[in-house]
């Protein structure tokens, strides 16, 4: 079998935003086909390079085309070392795409789900918790919670921070903040788990700790990014002076980023997102590393349902995971119309698919209904005009 073409597909939903450009992200595919039949689909993460990702992907076609789509690792390596410098995120993101499209069509050819040629599975139900819920009024923060609780979900994701925050002191944050968290978990009470995402936004450490020292009576299941991953000296710090659990590392791109915050001890929890991190292998592999220093994984995942069949296949194949973040709305029609045999959520918790390779595939006709918009992230001022972090 030997890999003959390689398509990008750079999806928006076309949804208005009051911000940038007035778009939000696009979904970033590739989907690789053989000569003998089989196709595997990947996806890189949802950054506002998507037009960088898509070059990159089909520079890497050059290399692909007319080999064995089996040699998975062997791809990666030449991509990955043959690059000689350091891989970006557009770069990155370009070959966890390609290595997840491989590990599609070698599931397909030998009949098996991914996770089950990763020696899989660990478990039969992969729990999720409810993300992306930013930067809400109060009063919808909380009724999106209740909603998520009423879907099934058991654990719930958002922001401590209100809207505007960068405008205001830090004293009025941590206020609202410890108002927003206590809010919600009046709301859903002590039987759903609460993740509060920080997302680095603190001058540094010490504002972090007063935030977490403060919500901790609200028990939180943990508290993501409440310093820069750049720093693990940082996180650490937080780390050692709070109960709650810590969780960081979605914009580690690279193996010596976590290494650092494993050797730092800075985190409880890791959260790799593979569609940026290098795919499905290096982030099972990374899992092990991190078991050996008995800290946990809860994948990031932040883009459309390929991305949380990726995640799940590596769930599956892996002994320290923790919790699987969902933010994707599979009932969204943009999901129902592009995608076949969409994951399957009981209760809060992803059903693991026997359908060999990931067990998704995209409808390409379907695809020219979404074309490409640009996207920015949005650009945060702070009170005094320099920028902030979003």
């Amino acid at each position: 079998m030997k890999i003959t073409q390689l398509k990008t597909f750079l999806l928006n939903s076309g949804q208005r935003m009051n911000s940038m450009t007035g778009y939000g992200p696009n979904w970033v595919f590739v989907k690789i086909y053989t000569d003998e039949g089989p196709t595997g689909l990947g996806e890189a993460f949802p950054t506002g390079k998507a037009r960088t990702t898509e070059a990159a992907l089909h520079e890497y076609e050059r290399w692909l085309v007319g080999k064995d789509p089996t040699h998975i690792l062997h791809h990666w390596q030449a991509y990955y070392v043959g690059s000689r410098y350091p891989l970006g995120a557009a770069t990155m993101g370009a070959l966890s795409a390609v290595e997840q499209a491989l590990w599609d069509i070698a599931g397909k050819s030998c009949g098996l789900p991914v996770y089950k040629m990763l020696g899989g599975p660990t478990r039969e139900r992969i729990r999720l918790y409810a993300s992306g819920r930013y930067l809400n009024t109060t009063s919808s923060l909380v009724e999106s919670a209740r909603q998520a609780v009423d879907a099934g979900f058991t654990a719930i994701k958002f922001a401590p921070h209100p809207q505007g925050y960068a405008s205001k002191t830090f004293e009025t944050v941590l206020e609202e903040s410890v108002e927003r968290v206590r809010a919600v978990r009046n709301e859903v009470g002590l039987g759903v788990g609460i993740a509060l995402d920080y997302h680095g936004r603190s001058l540094g450490p010490s504002q972090a700790v007063l935030l977490a020292r403060a919500v901790e009576p609200f028990k939180p299941m943990f508290l993501e990014e409440p310093a820069l991953t750049e720093y693990p000296e940082s996180t650490a710090e937080v780390k050692a002076k709070t109960v709650i659990p810590i969780a960081t590392g979605e914009r580690c791109i690279s193996r010596n980023r976590f290494r650092a915050i494993l050797e730092n001890r800075a985190a409880h929890i890791l959260q790799p997102e593979p569609t940026v991190y290098g795919g499905i292998l290096e982030t099972v592999k990374l899992a092990a590393t991190a078991e050996m220093f008995d800290v946990s994984v809860a994948p990031h995942q932040a883009g459309s349902p390929v991305s949380l069949l990726v995640c799940a296949h590596i769930d599956a194949a892996i002994t320290n995971f923790l919790i699987q973040e969902c933010n994707v709305l599979l009932d969204a029609p943009m999901a129902q119309e592009l995608f076949t045999s969409l994951p399957l959520i009981k209760n809060g918790d992803l059903i693991l698919p026997d359908t060999p390779g990931l067990g998704i595939d995209l409808n390409e006709e379907a695809a020219k209904a979404y074309p490409y918009k640009p996207f920015d992230r949005k650009v945060v001022p702070n009170r005094d005009g320099s920028i902030g972090l979003m």
